[in-house]
């Protein structure tokens, strides 16, 4: 069955539901479902395996929530030195 948000136009399969066997000791955090799917889109993201938006939707969150969010808990601008450079080179050639 296909889900249609309207307001946005954006059609896309209904939902998966996954269980997940947690320890007790996990159990007992404030919310341990949204830690482990958050620790889920984290890891995904991490990966490459999700987009920023696939995390997004996974966490339902707005695309600048989303952002905030991977900002928080990862280094999005992890640049090597020779892409740092690159891009330094860049910006200096578009100054003039």
């Amino acid at each position: 069955m296909t889900k249609c948000l309207s307001r946005l136009r954006l059609c896309y399969p209904e939902g998966m539901v996954i269980t997940v066997g947690l320890p007790d000791d996990i159990t007992q955090h404030a919310d341990p479902g949204r830690e482990a799917l958050e620790a889920l889109a984290l890891e995904g993201y991490r990966s490459g395996t999700l987009t920023q938006f696939q995390v997004g939707q996974l966490l339902g969150m707005s695309r600048f929530d989303t952002e905030r969010f991977l900002a928080r808990h990862l280094d999005l601008y992890d640049y090597s030195m020779e892409e740092l450079e690159a891009e330094a080179g860049l910006l200096r050639g578009l100054r003039g």
